[in-house]
């Protein structure tokens, strides 16, 4: 049996992080991987910053917005005692910072949330799709049921 690594844990602050997060550190306990975690920045806009697309998370920013999405990656990465330097806040689209961290890394297992999707939501597709299509290591799609 494959014995993974290193594992890359994605989250979208979605508010079922904790789920997908779990079953990640349970993966990465089984195995005795390293966990790593990744948050994609495609839903605010980017400022002026010296930055480029990755988010130092120990820089101070004006930008409230980034501070407020930093301090959600903290967060979860404390609960989850991710080491600072397997934290990742990247600015662009989802799919591509996806599968080049995990190249760049050498992630053997990237672990991403699946919603239901519906009306439109299917045509366009969604991330987990996108990542599992163009990783070059395995996917695992944690499905995120709806409560009811």
């Amino acid at each position: 049996m494959l014995n993974y690594q290193n594992i890359l844990l994605t989250i979208d602050f979605s508010g079922h992080d904790l789920f997908v997060a779990q079953k990640a550190q349970a993966l990465a306990e089984q195995f005795h991987a390293t966990l790593h975690i990744l948050h994609v920045l495609d839903n605010i806009p980017m400022p002026d910053t010296p930055y480029g697309t990755v988010i130092p998370l120990s820089e101070d920013s004006a930008y409230e917005l980034l501070e407020n999405e930093k301090n959600k990656l903290v967060q979860i990465s404390d609960q989850l005692n991710i080491a600072p330097s397997r934290r990742w806040l990247i600015w662009g689209e989802p799919q591509q910072e996806i599968t080049q961290l995990a190249i760049q890394q050498q992630i053997d297992l990237i672990i991403v949330g699946s919603h239901d999707r519906h009306g439109l939501a299917v045509l366009m597709g969604s991330t987990a799709k996108d990542v599992l299509y163009h990783a070059e290591c395995d996917v695992l799609a944690v499905h995120i049921k709806k409560p009811g």
